[in-house]
């Protein structure tokens, strides 16, 4: 994989992931562009113990544009995007209303002597996984899926470097019931400068874990649903899918290594290599469903880059809010209000359907 980075007309990164070495990448960004926004305000919930993002910049971003619009095309003639080149493999760059930002303005203060605030510090790229804007991520050849995985291995490593830095998140939304507004195939990277509270919470069960038995929780949920096979849909040398017994999402499939790694730069070259033929037939298994494009969001879960590594199991969750071929999954009283989630579709039921698909 050929890694070159050069910086668009508003002084943000980009980088192209190409599958030739003889790529050539000199295109030069021809637009002008306004500086990029400071970063956001990072605001904190005492009642929750959780920071709150308040970016403004972001209500004008791009929103649905119609096909010969898209910014994440290659540039071609004199139709200019975000990308310079006339064609690409896979590229990252910075968001350009991105919710976590470098560029820094405001000290830290307080609204409340409750409510602390703090600039949004951090990052947020974007990931093009293919030049062809009517492709899906399970259209991508096994190879493009590994350039993919090699791309988010580099940016997880790059990221969790920068200052203030603590987590690293890789994910996809797919589908506008999802709340997409870009549809070229394309995913997120978020650099945020704490802990998330869905890591934290899983974090603190596996602490408590390993403090009971000294065993990693993740792997030992995991060989329990791979011995009792109930559950798992798919499976090779190096991964299980499977849906996890407390499901969620009327479809939701944890796909996880087998072996006990912290993060995707951990991953060896034969797990990287089996993880595409998997991952792509799950994929197509969703979309199996009910013969329709299925909306999903595809997250990586990561250990922190600074504190708790040895607690974390790398693993992917895939999910959808769509429960039958007319329903979705809303979030209304109980999700919403209190976090309890009720499943229209047993985990049982639904590894059966996704097997059979």
């Amino acid at each position: 994989m050929k890694r070159t980075a050069i910086d668009l007309a508003d002084g943000r990164e980009l980088i192209y992931f190409d599958e030739r070495d003889d790529a050539v990448r000199d295109q030069p960004d021809r637009r002008e562009l306004p500086p990029p926004p400071p970063a956001s305000q990072l605001r904190y919930d005492p009642l929750t113990d959780e920071w709150v993002a308040v970016a403004v910049h972001r209500q004008t971003r791009t929103f649905l544009p119609p096909a010969n619009e898209c910014p994440l095309d290659p540039s071609v003639g004199d139709r200019l995007t975000e990308i310079p080149a006339p064609d690409y493999d896979v590229v990252v760059f910075e968001n350009r209303f991105p919710s976590l930002s470098g560029r820094v303005a405001d000290e830290p203060g307080e609204i409340t002597p409750f409510t602390p605030i703090r600039p949004g510090l951090g990052r947020c790229e974007v990931v093009c996984f293919t030049s062809d804007h009517n492709a899906s991520f399970a259209s991508l050849p096994p190879r493009r899926v590994r350039t993919v995985l090699d791309a988010l291995a580099d940016r997880t490593e790059v990221l969790g470097e920068l200052p203030g830095v603590e987590q690293v998140f890789c994910f996809e939304n797919r589908g506008v019931e999802i709340g997409v507004t870009l549809h070229h195939p394309h995913g997120q990277i978020y650099a945020y400068p704490f802990v998330t509270p869905r890591t934290r919470a899983l974090l603190a069960a596996a602490r408590r874990h390993a403090e009971r038995t000294g065993g990693n929780l993740y792997a030992d949920v995991l060989a329990a649903e791979r011995a009792s096979g109930e559950r798992v849909v798919a499976e090779n040398d190096h991964w299980t899918a499977f849906v996890p017994a407390a499901a969620r999402w009327p479809f939701e499939v944890h796909v996880a290594p087998r072996r006990v790694v912290p993060d995707v730069p951990a991953l060896s070259d034969g797990e990287r290599d089996a993880f595409g033929p998997l991952y792509l037939d799950l994929l197509r298994r969703f979309d199996g469903l009910f013969d329709m494009p299925m909306p999903y969001i595809s997250a990586w879960h990561q250990a922190p880059v600074r504190v708790d590594r040895e607690l974390g199991h790398l693993h992917l969750q895939l999910f959808s809010i769509r429960r039958a071929k007319d329903k979705l999954k809303y979030l209304a009283g109980s999700e919403s209000g209190m976090g309890v989630f009720i499943n229209d579709i047993s985990p049982e039921r639904a590894a059966e359907l996704l097997r059979a698909a």
